[in-house]
């Protein structure tokens, strides 16, 4: 089920914030944990067990950690948990490719499994893995509430596409949640704007970027808006996805984590991805980067530690090689900002470093949508500069410059501060030492949000199956 479809927003969501509400309040971890399996199984009605296996699973391991703190039996249940979340993961994602691998080493021709991924598999499997680390450092309590912590699991804001959320940050939600009219309008108002993100500008953008890749030659001119439509359907799918699912999660009392913070604003690339998934950096900073020394060890181990956790972030994207290129791509940029190149960077202009940023993570983009092969990332890539013998330009990728121009304009403003900025600006302003600009916002807020909701189930009315690029992960 998508949050960007008419079952979800006008049947799904409306009937479970019914019940939810109504039901006494010690009984609304279990009903939405009800809600959250139904919702999970309405599109994985198999794989629907896995997710129970995995909250059961890792819930009498972390029992078993905390009882045994400190003995070997916590450590081998702590490495139990690893090796099968592990196991899991790898063998519904990874199967094929490593079949693949061989196949094409040995020519053994090994038959593919062509297994489905389960949705938001490299979500759920990174949730609870954290848990029993965290319970075996003493740095959360052990839940002993079983629907508590499969609720926890299977919480169906941030299931099937993140942000990776913590145990530690929902602990006191999960036991204390009151309903607060400004969380419940502040949340509604966050879902919308994400949902008017995905449906209005992220799936335009996709269906620009993928005209514009139709050709097989094209010009040099297609070339660059494919990518640079691409990279904003990119930002405005998944951050929009962020949105909705810290929106839904304020609706019934939690608080996620940040997950973007506009990184198309960044002058580096070390920064950028301070602001890019930021559920995701952290999670590797402090279960891979951090316990194999950081860079609190000799260069030589601190460049290995760099590129063992880009290479396990390409792979958790996904078992192609071009995502592990596109790991390893900024494992080495992120090396040499760190040893040298930042230097050189920090000495340009503030426009020229937002220029070199942009740069950088477009060429990413093309190395992270080609899965068809090095070739081919080095044609769309030489498309960009000219060397496939095209023309600067024709008739048709000036039309679609033309009509795209305002929605790409729009999104590049959008993917900055400066809405918020107005926005807070118009709210500061004062009549006589009244801030006026506050209370006339208490009335178009919602009426602007409201219009956005109206505008966007128009659209879906109408539009294509069109799901959230960060399923496949």
């Amino acid at each position: 089920m998508l949050f960007s479809a008419i079952p979800f927003l006008y049947y799904f969501l409306p009937a479970f914030l019914l019940l939810y509400y109504t039901v006494p309040r010690p009984w609304r971890n279990a009903v939405l944990l009800l809600a959250s399996l139904l919702f999970y199984a309405y599109g994985e009605p198999v794989y629907v067990f896995l997710l129970i296996f995995s909250s059961l699973r890792d819930y009498i391991i972390g029992r078993i950690i905390a009882k045994h703190h400190g003995t070997k039996k916590a450590k081998a249940a702590l490495a139990f948990s690893i090796v099968t979340n592990l196991l899991i993961l790898g063998f519904f994602k990874y199967a094929d490719f490593i079949l693949e691998n061989i196949n094409v080493v040995t020519g053994a021709g090994i038959p593919l499994l062509r297994i489905p991924l389960p949705l938001g598999i490299s979500f759920f499997t990174f949730q609870t893995m954290s848990y029993c680390i965290d319970v075996y450092r003493h740095d959360i309590e052990v839940e002993k509430n079983p629907v508590d912590f499969a609720m926890y699991v299977s919480m169906f804001p941030q299931l099937v596409a993140g942000p990776i959320v913590r145990f530690s940050t929902v602990a006191k939600d999960l036991k204390n949640r009151k309903f607060n009219f400004e969380d419940f309008g502040q949340g509604a108002g966050r879902f919308v704007i994400g949902l008017g993100k995905k449906v209005l500008i992220a799936d335009a953008l996709g269906a620009l970027s993928a005209q514009m890749l139709a050709p097989v030659q094209g010009t040099v001119l297609s070339h660059w808006i494919a990518i640079l439509a691409y990279t904003m359907q990119v930002y405005f799918d998944f951050s929009g996805y962020s949105d909705m699912a810290i929106g839904l999660g304020r609706m019934i009392g939690f608080h996620f984590p940040e997950n973007f913070n506009y990184p198309f604003i960044s002058k580096s690339v070390s920064e950028f991805w301070r602001r890019w998934h930021i559920s995701m950096g952290v999670w590797f900073r402090d279960y891979i980067y951090i316990p194999l020394g950081g860079n609190r060890v000799s260069g030589a181990k601190w460049v290995r530690n760099i590129f063992i956790v880009w290479f396990c972030t390409g792979l958790w994207h996904g078992a192609s090689w071009n995502f592990i290129l596109w790991g390893l791509y900024f494992g080495v940029l992120l090396a040499c900002e760190k040893l040298f190149l930042g230097k050189l960077v920090k000495k340009l202009p503030a426009v020229l470093q937002h220029l070199y940023t942009l740069l950088i993570v477009m060429v990413s983009f093309v190395i992270f949508f080609v899965e068809t092969g090095a070739m081919d990332i080095f044609r769309h890539l030489g498309g960009m500069v000219g060397l496939l013998g095209q023309p600067l330009a024709d008739t048709e990728s000036l039309y679609y410059l033309r009509s795209f121009a305002p929605l790409m304009i729009a999104a590049a403003i959008g993917a900055t501060p400066i809405p918020k900025m107005l926005v807070e600006k118009a709210k500061a302003i004062k009549l006589k030492n009244t801030t006026i600009g506050e209370s006339i916002s208490v009335v178009l807020e919602p009426a602007f949000i409201a219009c956005l909701l109206l505008v966007v189930t128009g659209y879906l009315t109408d539009a294509t199956f069109s799901p959230f690029l960060y399923f496949r992960f």
